[in-house]
């Protein structure tokens, strides 16, 4: 089926696009259009809404590959992360396009997905997350440290960096601590202890978190939960949320105690199900 065919087919019927991911830029810019004016109409949660914005992201996904190819230098293994993330601003791009704006799609969506790249890089560039007006505080530090030390021929003081920088000594020291997140050191780097001879770092800090098993089945859970109806997830939060007996959901929806104990069991029943099914 050409695009031209395509876009005589009547608003409630979309064409069928085998690949995607393989429509010419071209015929992918008609079709995109083509997309979105169904896609305003369409309800969302229906079959035929999910099509049209998974045949958009699809048609659409050259768009990040052209924004990743900026960030190339960064290696294989980290452009195929760059892909993913980018892949997220391409979505936020089409969930928040209105053809009323009268601007390009592809206008529109690249500084929705070059900015997602750009955010993923300021959070994941340091080993141990810090707010951002410390990591530009590093920056700074690194300058004025440097200028210092080629004028003073020796490490500057805390109470030299601060007059400098115009920041209290505090300020200076907290800079400093903030550096050490910048980078970090394997578990397994190897250290010399004078007692044992040479030893792993994880051999002297760490235990072991029994709590780590329950964030597993947190994650495992989550994609479980959303699949279940509104009611069977209000349930569960009104009954290990919020904490209320079956009585007092029974209440909240108007519904015998008897009858919230068969939904939370037949609930929990398939969770547990979905749990030994993933496991």
């Amino acid at each position: 089926m050409t695009v031209i065919e395509a876009t005589q087919i009547q608003a409630v019927a979309l064409p069928e696009v085998a690949d995607p991911s393989r429509v010419a830029p071209k015929d992918a810019r008609q079709l995109t259009k083509l997309f979105f004016d169904q896609l305003a109409v369409l309800e969302e949660g229906t079959r035929e809404y999910q099509y049209a914005r998974n045949t958009l992201i699809e048609m659409n996904i050259t768009l990040v590959r052209y924004a990743a190819a900026r960030f190339r230098s960064r290696g294989h293994d980290e452009m195929e992360d760059i892909v993913q993330v980018g892949t997220i601003g391409l979505i936020k791009a089409i969930d928040r396009f209105e053809l009323t704006r009268e601007v390009e799609f592809t206008s529109f969506a690249v500084p929705y997905i070059v900015g997602e790249i750009k955010r993923f890089f300021r959070d994941t560039s340091w080993a141990v997350h810090v707010p951002r007006r410390l990591q530009e505080a590093r920056i700074e530090l690194a300058k004025a440290t440097e200028e210092l030390r080629t004028r003073l021929g020796r490490t500057p003081t805390v109470k030299e960096l601060s007059q400098l920088m115009s920041l209290s000594e505090d300020e200076v020291n907290e800079a400093r601590v903030a550096s050490n997140g910048y980078t970090s050191s394997s578990l397994d780097a190897s250290i010399n202890s004078s007692e044992d001879g040479e030893a792993a770092l994880a051999d002297f800090i760490g235990a072991d978190d029994g709590a780590l098993e329950l964030v597993e089945d947190f994650h495992a859970l989550a994609p479980l939960i959303a699949v279940l109806d509104d009611r069977e997830r209000r349930i569960l939060h009104m009954r290990f949320v919020d904490e209320l007996t079956q009585a007092q959901i029974g209440e909240h929806l108007g519904v015998s105690q008897m009858h919230v104990s068969r939904l939370l069991a037949r609930t929990i029943a398939k969770l547990r199900e979905g749990m030994l099914t993933n496991a």
